[in-house]
């Protein structure tokens, strides 16, 4: 799921990344006619959501996992935040303004860590608050943050996650509730961006319709895993997931060294082109990743994260059995 998510996060990202640390590519009214319409419609905001959803299922995990192995779980989570706010930190003054690993710090240090002293009822309670008013008031996707942050640590509390995958008609009648909200969600952002692509009626709309559009994603996502196809899914996606924080920092390296031999403002380029630049980057770091995955545990990024969470140094490379 997060190899997935990290597709569509770059598929958005190509554009911002490339206009050289401008966060917000300039939008103009929308008409479906354009093809390049179309690709705005289902991916901008619509897999961020999903990221952060699943920021908050790894925290509760790790939580779980460190109180049977430390004294003080809560205290490893602090110095995992503040390592990620540091990376975050350099990736935004370093290379690009639209990093979101610095607000995903800041928000699971003031959100996410003293939810873990709530009982599990409050933290669904605050998710069911926080998200529709985001969504509804503020309309920026920046706000929905902190309601799928415990969205998703909830989901953990309450054993959605052990359970997920032991159900297919769960999930595809999930997803066939939020695909009939998401039709007008969607068409409430069209008519929208055909007006004020600044005001508050389109930020509501596409935070709207983005909240939807991305539980429809992970409910097809998982009803595929239940059919045949699960083998190639994964063989695309968990290598690319397993590295996930690796390779969103290494994309805007590759993002910003492509476009270098590139005319045009990026704000202009095709749906054709975004397609192109993003495929041939997931493919570099999918075999990347794939052939750092068969001799190391983890992400060299991952590995380091690690580290600064455990505060002390774990092994890297897998062990000659475990690679044989």
């Amino acid at each position: 799921m997060r190899g997935f998510a990290l597709c569509g996060i770059l598929l958005a990202n190509v554009q911002p990344i490339a206009n050289m640390g401008r966060v917000v590519v300039e939008l103009s009214p929308v008409s479906l006619d354009d093809a390049d319409a179309w690709l705005g419609l289902f991916v901008g905001q619509r897999f961020f959501p999903i990221f952060s959803l699943l920021f908050g299922v790894g925290f509760s995990l790790l939580l779980g996992s460190a109180a049977d192995r430390a004294a003080r779980p809560r205290l490893l989570l602090l110095r995992r935040l503040l390592a990620l706010l540091a990376v975050g930190l350099a990736h935004y003054v370093l290379l690009w303004q639209g990093d979101i690993l610095t607000v995903y710090a800041v928000v699971g240090l003031v959100v996410l860590l003293p939810s873990t002293w709530l009982p599990r009822w409050a933290v669904a309670g605050l998710a069911a608050a926080l998200i529709p008013a985001a969504a509804l008031f503020f309309g920026g996707f920046l706000t929905l943050v902190p309601g799928l942050f415990l969205l998703g640590s909830a989901l953990v509390r309450y054993g959605v996650i052990d359970r997920i995958e032991r159900s297919t008609r769960m999930p595809a009648v999930l997803g066939l509730i939020l695909a009939a909200g998401a039709v007008p969600a969607v068409w409430w952002q069209v008519r929208a961006q055909g007006g004020d692509v600044g005001g508050a009626d389109f930020g509501r709309s596409m935070s709207v319709a983005g909240l939807l559009l991305a539980g429809v994603y992970i409910c097809v996502l998982l009803v595929l895993l239940r059919t045949p196809l699960r083998p190639a899914l994964r063989a695309v996606f968990t290598p690319l997931g397993r590295m996930a924080l690796t390779n969103y920092l290494t994309a805007t390296l590759l993002v910003l060294g492509v476009t270098r031999f590139l005319d045009g403002p990026p704000h202009s380029w095709s749906a054709a082109r975004v397609l192109l630049i993003a495929g041939a980057i997931l493919a570099v770091q999918w075999l990347w990743s794939t052939l750092w995955l068969r001799r190391c545990r983890q992400g060299p990024v991952e590995w380091l994260w690690r580290w600064a969470t455990w505060a002390r140094r774990p092994p890297l490379s897998r062990t000659p059995e475990h690679v044989a």
